[in-house]
């Protein structure tokens, strides 16, 4: 694999090779199938590929009656439409009712970059995991996606896949297994402990290296399973290291920091450093927009210093 993949790109190959082996594999998406990659299975397989136009909403009501006819539907837009502009149709067609749908959306966060604030999905997670019952994975580099999508496809219920527009580092080797609701330890340490999500495993990484010539071990955990999430890890973490700092490219509330701080707080208090957005962004390259709002390997490692002062 090279280098550097996006994503979005390791999804659109992903569907192609599960398409390969299940023939009940279906894909529908929002008339935007170049950007999502999902036609790259549309061309391999395109009496089981459905363009649903600018109709979000009935992308996702078609998806739930596939899948109650024995379909297994992938359905993706970008992320700020999905789940933003149809969350009425996934709570009762899809959630409720417990359906075997994947909701793979792209271009999340404020990496979308130029498209600016209309389509940068900060909120999305707090949606997706204010459904009971739909399991929330955000991969952290194409490995992980391409694993992630076939284990969803393989796995009976719904499900959110957040995935993202700009290439990234790869981090993880093809023998790498995705498990839902374990975290992945990157990098073991006994001073604080890391959690990150998405495009900032990769900055987690580079802080923790970093922190590492001032004496400072970080533990890195990618908690790429946002929900269900592991609890058990967390609470182990928040033991041996006595601090976290969470890092997502989401806002504050109802993202992985919501999500770590409420386990930590039922079970093991320990201080806790928050790297995520506060607001709305503006358009702008992908890189700057990241250095404007805090979301670097920079910030991180002054929030484990920060949270280090408070650990004592």
């Amino acid at each position: 694999m090279a280098q550097e993949i996006s994503t979005r790109d390791a999804y659109g190959q992903a569907l192609v090779e599960i398409g390969k082996v299940n023939p009940d594999i279906v894909v529908l998406d929002a008339d935007l199938a170049k950007s999502t990659q999902t036609h790259l299975f549309g061309k391999a397989y395109p009496e089981r590929f459905f363009d649903c136009g600018v109709a979000e909403q009935n992308m996702v009501t078609i998806a739930a009656g596939l899948a109650s006819s024995g379909k297994v539907p992938f359905c993706s837009t970008f992320a700020v439409f999905l789940p933003g502009r149809c969350f009425d149709q996934i709570r009762m067609a899809i959630a409720q009712s417990g359906l075997n749908v994947k909701m793979a959306v792209t271009h999340s966060g404020i990496s979308v970059g130029e498209d600016g604030r209309s389509h940068q999905a900060i909120e999305d997670l707090a949606l997706a995991c204010a459904l009971p019952g739909v399991i929330v994975i955000v991969p952290a580099d194409g490995v992980e996606a391409a694993k992630a999508v076939k284990v969803a496809a393989d796995t009976f219920g719904p499900f959110y896949l957040r995935l993202g527009r700009p290439k990234v580092p790869v981090i993880y080797g093809e023998d790498y297994k995705f498990e839902i609701g374990k975290a992945s330890c990157l990098k073991e340490g006994k001073s604080v402990t890391i959690m990150a999500i998405g495009i900032m495993v990769k900055a987690a990484l580079d802080a923790a290296t970093d922190l590492q010539k001032e004496g400072i071990e970080c533990r890195v955990l990618n908690m790429s399973s946002v929900q269900p999430i592991d609890e058990a890890a967390i609470i182990k973490a928040a033991a041996e290291t006595g601090a976290i700092v969470t890092a997502e490219e989401h806002l504050a509330n109802g993202g992985l920091g919501s999500i770590v701080a409420r386990v930590v707080s039922a079970n093991r208090p320990v201080p806790m450093e928050f790297i995520s957005l506060k607001g709305y962004g503006m358009s702008g390259k992908p890189a700057e927009l990241m250095e404007r709002y805090g979301l670097t390997p920079q910030a991180i490692a002054e929030a484990v210093r920060k949270v280090l002062k408070r650990k004592g």
